[in-house]
């Protein structure tokens, strides 16, 4: 079904395109797409997909089985959980610039993720070696160092080596790969806690393990280099550097999206404190923790090629709104207290659509307003603003968790929720008259 482009072929310059949250479309040309026929997914996009899968299964083990190891093993309190929880989702804010200028400079976008995934796999293991707070922070910090620097690369060069019209769908085909890992990792953390004696421990060894085989994925099989669906002339490119990259957010479609990424992640309750809820809410067992990701993961995997697609059709902006109003719907479940069998389902069900509907379609709407110069550098940036959101998100709600209780706190969370959506709707990106991809 997704089948790479010819090798050999120079790939047709598609149409310029339009605002983030307008449909993309490309005329006809003799290598280009027909219409009614859907543009295939080059093989960078698949080889990167597969190196997620591999890398999300290793990670998702992890992050399955860490609420409950610092929370019930190590007995954190909900704010300090919190902390560690922002340190792991959000210090990665702080090097995804560094990443992407790593990356725009020369075009090492493979060399400086490469080195990201390696980086993560590396602090694995170390998680058998601590067990206090700082130490725990220190290496959740720089595992999240290595996220920082491979993701906007990674999604620089699937962006470059997919045509602007499909973006949307490229992004949805590796998220549903990358899904497939976060399916399969929870699952195999369950299975480890379940044979093992020495259950977290050997989660963190098989981890790292299966991290080094994305490592390796990565450098035999992703190309070095990729070709430019959109030509731009050299004259008309900003050196890449930090000062262009902020530069960037002169464009008002880019600092629209910019802006909404940050609002809407000020209110985004972190994974694990979903799953913890959930716990206390249905009273789970412990030994069932690690299986509350799997409906999230599947939910994600089966939605995110379609809404990417119908992102491409109809809007990535709207898509991306539109998906916040999946986890609000999900806090809303939880602030019920309803005690029917279906509630985990549904929240789970909703968590997922969240995330298929905002995380890859977010980028393909943002690489729209960004030169393939500064294509990591511009991502970067639009991730490092929801990054940091939701770092200062994480440490919030473990404070009002811990100050006023977890129901407080969910509503805090759905009232300033249903605030960023408010204003996101007030900052929908304007129109850009000329293709932002063709121009500096």
């Amino acid at each position: 079904m997704y089948v790479s482009e010819s090798r050999g072929s120079t790939p047709a310059t598609p149409a310029p395109t339009s605002a983030a949250d307008s449909p993309t479309t490309a005329p006809t040309t003799a290598r280009g797409p027909r219409p009614g026929r859907s543009s295939a997914v080059t093989s960078t996009v698949l080889a990167l997909g597969a190196v997620s899968l591999i890398t999300d299964v290793s990670s998702e083990m992890v992050t399955a089985v860490l609420p409950l190891y610092l929370v019930t093993g190590l007995g954190l309190s909900p704010l300090g959980f919190g902390l560690l929880d922002g340190v792991y989702n959000g210090f990665s804010a702080v090097v995804r610039l560094v990443g992407g200028h790593l990356a725009d400079r020369g075009g090492r976008h493979k060399a400086v993720a490469a080195f990201g995934y390696g980086l993560s796999a590396l602090c694995k293991p170390l998680l058998l070696a601590v067990h206090t707070l700082p130490l725990i922070g220190a290496v959740l910090a720089v595992d999240r160092t290595g996220k920082g620097l491979r993701t906007a690369p990674r999604d620089a060069l699937i962006s470059l080596s997919a045509p602007p019209e499909s973006r949307g769908r490229a992004f949805g085909v590796h998220r549903a790969m990358d899904t497939t890992g976060a399916l399969l990792g929870p699952l195999a953390a369950f299975l480890i806690l379940r044979q093992a004696a020495e259950g977290y421990d050997a989660v963190f060894t098989v981890s790292f393990c299966v991290a080094a085989v994305g490592v390796v994925v990565l450098l035999l099989f992703v190309p070095s280099g990729v070709r430019r669906s959109t030509p731009v002339p050299d004259k008309d490119v900003d050196r890449p550097s930090l000062r262009a990259a902020v530069g960037l957010l002169g464009r008002r479609e880019l600092r629209g999206l910019a802006l909404c990424a940050v609002a809407l992640g000020l209110a985004t309750v972190s994974d694990s404190f979903v799953y913890l809820l959930l716990q206390r809410r249905l009273g789970v067992p412990d030994r069932w923790f690690a299986l509350l990701p799997l409906g999230t993961a599947a939910a994600f995997l089966l939605l995110a090629v379609p809404l990417g697609r119908w992102a491409d059709r109809v809007g990535r902006w709207r898509v991306f709104v539109g998906g916040h109003f999946a986890l609000l719907l999900a806090y809303g479940l939880l602030l019920a207290h309803l005690r029917a069998g279906v509630l985990p389902y549904a929240v789970m069900a909703l968590h997922g659509a969240f995330y298929a509907a905002t995380d890859g379609v977010l980028m393909a709407a943002a690489a729209g307003s960004v030169p393939a110069a500064l294509r990591s550098s511009g991502l970067a940036l639009v991730q490092t603003g929801q990054a940091a959101a939701r770092f200062f998100c994480s440490i919030a709600f473990g404070a009002a968790w811990t100050a006023w209780g977890d129901q407080s706190a969910l509503t805090g969370a759905a009232l300033a929720l249903t605030a960023s959506v408010a204003l996101s709707v007030r900052l929908r990106p304007s129109r850009t008259p000329t293709a932002p991809e063709a121009t500096a």
